[in-house]
């Protein structure tokens, strides 16, 4: 799999809707071979920057770039991405074999025989319609058909916000081994610090619409003199809340 310096290029990136802006000014460069966490409270822009990164909205200020300069939402920037929304979409009347048959015949690139070894080993019935699976089932296979695509960057919005711990952590062993063994670029958005501790090798913070703090999460660690990534973005969101107060 061909790499990449940056999977992901903001270059003074902002989105508005209406009067009120979800992302501004926000220049940023996220590397190739991390699993990178955007975290940041509710309302901080993580859905919009992700959003804006796959080519589902487009900037209202600035650009971005993804794959080592590719547009985002371009043909060639799509072959190279693969997209979990947050909300786990799937086609709730369709089986699972259905889903993977639609997936495969709208994909260019997809491995069919790895989505069905997977899912086999996960135990998830063919026959069974997605509806009818718990959503720890539903989560699996929408993340299954993502890496079936082969994607260079997996890009995940909240994607164990609904799951029980268990589930969630099954789901991020997936994420970490596709990224490990596979060599698969992970930029995923997610509430669940105590999870990213475990995955993630790389930090985006955003809040009120604005980057606060990027970085390797060693040397981010390392410079704050914190224990975990959960206190190192409290830390800095209460910094910046003071600021804001002032």
């Amino acid at each position: 799999m061909r790499e990449h310096a940056n999977v992901v290029e903001a270059d003074g990136l902002g989105k508005r809707y209406g009067s009120t802006w979800a992302l501004r000014e926000c220049t940023l460069e996220v590397p190739a071979s991390h699993v990178t966490a955007l975290v940041g409270p509710n309302g901080a822009g993580k859905t919009t920057l992700l959003n804006l990164a796959v080519g589902l909205a487009s900037p209202t200020e600035g650009g971005v770039t993804v794959l080592g300069g590719r547009q985002a939402g371009s043909p060639a920037a799509l072959d190279g991405i693969a997209f979990v929304a947050q909300d786990t979409p799937l086609y709730k009347n369709l089986s699972v074999a259905d889903m993977v048959y639609v997936t495969r015949n709208l994909n260019r690139r997809f491995d069919h025989s790895y989505a069905k070894a997977r899912l086999a080993a996960l135990g998830i019935p063919l026959k069974r319609r997605a509806g009818k699976l718990s959503g720890g089932q539903q989560a699996q296979v929408a993340l299954t058909l993502a890496l079936a695509r082969r994607p260079q960057l997996l890009v995940l919005d909240e994607p164990v916000a609904m799951l029980d711990p268990v589930a969630r952590h099954d789901f991020m062993d997936t994420v970490l081994t596709a990224a490990s063994a596979d060599g698969v670029s992970v930029l995923l958005s997610s509430h669940v610090l105590a999870e990213l501790e475990r995955v993630a090798s790389y930090l985006v913070l955003l809040s009120r619409g604005q980057l606060r703090l990027a970085g390797e999460v060693k040397d981010l660690l390392a410079g704050r003199r914190v224990a975990s990534l959960e206190e190192l973005a409290l830390s800095h969101l209460r910094e910046n809340a003071t600021e804001v107060a002032k």
